[in-house]
């Protein structure tokens, strides 16, 4: 049975329409509508159509402005569609904002028992929740305090936790649960779990892959108000990160007006590979990651060793890696075309993005880097939160550049 179901859903912001309040009103108007002062149409949602079955968890994921929180308001009856209509049965609880649904001049206490009185549940029924969702929230000290004098933590706590466990049959929960900690995220997201298991439904918007390869049975990417994609969370992720980040998993330098090059050899084309040898930007954690240079030398006699440098999104240098275990880390070359393709085992690398500097250098009788081309490729590396990668059960963040799995044994002494 379909709980939600949306059909050729829209909506058309007219950004320059509202009558300014102040000097920075007036000039963020200018700015939206441009220098011929004619308002600016914003289609946030344009026409897309979907459903949700009973007891499924579908995430939405997708770049920021893309449509999501919309879609998430139109669905919480908090925004209204311009076109289209988005139905939904049974009791929803949704947590989209710090600060939405409740009322600051109330206690905790009083708050938890407004918003199941919203939801349509009797006293009775809130009474018996009411311990569990103090449990949960971790803030029983200040339960009898107004929750104006909340800490955006502490109310995100208490409102997931009323969110959660007043039973609605839809739980929609927006990108908030980054307010809280790591230990209280995984919890927030354990429960999200539960809820979907026990036959309600979930919609998830979140940036975080790895939450959604965990919990969602289902992912749907939204791009500029229009749903590009719809299908099983690895495949979706995939997508998305191959798709949306800006970085490139092939490059060729056959054309470009500066070729990384010496006299002696010049870059052709790099590319990141799979196992198939199809060029690819996102790979699952536990996938070998192949980085393919192809390179043409124009004068023989060298020892001409590949050299690639990877790092992270925070510009860390995790590792360097070069030919020097095959014959070609020793015999000099003869002029001609070549392809060297390095391998990076699956299970190694963390989650994350990474950039990729291809050199070429000889070491003997005297050292020489012939080029260094910076950031030439990239890719992406998720974790689908299978229990089999390095990070097993747990669901937080885990620093570091590299994620091996590794040889253990253990022995009762």
């Amino acid at each position: 049975m379909h709980m939600i179901k949306v059909e050729n859903l829209s909506k058309l912001y007219h950004l320059g329409d509202r009558a300014p309040d102040s000097m920075r009103d007036f000039l963020a108007g200018l700015l939206r509508r441009g220098t011929n002062g004619k308002k600016t149409d914003l289609w946030a949602l344009n026409g897309i159509s979907f459903s949700v079955d009973e007891g499924e968890t579908l995430g939405i994921i997708g770049r920021n402005g893309a449509g999501k929180s919309t879609l998430l308001k139109i669905l919480s009856r908090i925004t209204r569609p311009t076109k289209g209509f988005a139905e939904i049965r049974g009791r929803v609880g949704s947590l989209l904002e710090v600060g939405t649904g409740f009322h600051g001049e109330l206690s905790g206490r009083e708050n938890v028992y407004l918003n199941g009185a919203i939801l349509g549940m009797k006293q009775a029924e809130i009474d018996k929740k009411f311990d569990e969702i103090v449990a949960f929230s971790e803030i029983e000290e200040f339960l009898d305090t107004p929750v104006k004098h909340y800490s955006s933590g502490m109310y995100m706590r208490l409102a997931f936790a009323v969110a959660a466990h007043l039973e609605p049959d839809v739980l929609i929960v927006d990108e908030v649960l980054a307010v809280g900690d790591t230990a209280f995220q995984r919890k927030c997201l354990d429960k999200m779990r539960d809820v979907g298991s026990s036959g309600r439904t979930v919609l998830f918007v979140t940036h975080d892959m790895s939450a959604v390869a965990r919990i969602c049975d289902r992912a749907i990417i939204i791009e500029k108000g229009k749903i590009v994609s719809d299908g099983r969370p690895v495949d979706s992720i995939r997508e998305y990160m191959s798709g949306t980040l800006g970085h490139s998993a092939e490059r060729s330098y056959e054309h470009e007006e500066v070729v990384p090059q010496s006299d002696v050899v010049t870059l052709r084309l790099v590319r990141i590979v799979d196992r198939s040898g199809e060029s690819r930007r996102a790979f699952d954690i536990r996938e070998d990651i192949g980085i393919e240079v192809t390179y043409e030398v124009t004068r023989s006699g060298h020892v001409l060793i590949p050299n690639l440098q990877v790092y992270n999104q925070e510009r860390i240098h995790a590792f360097t890696i070069q030919d020097v275990l095959s014959e070609w880390g020793r015999e000099p070359k003869e002029a001609g075309r070549y392809l060297s393709t390095a391998w990076i085992p699956g299970n190694f690398m963390a989650e994350g993005s990474f950039w990729v500097n291809v050199a070429v250098v000889t070491y003997l009788p005297r050292m020489n880097v012939h080029f260094n081309a910076v950031d030439s490729v990239s890719f992406d590396v998720f974790d689908p939160m299978t229990g089999d990668t390095a990070r097993g059960d747990f669901a937080g963040r885990m620093e570091g550049v590299v994620r091996p799995v590794v040889q253990w044994r253990t022995e009762r002494n």
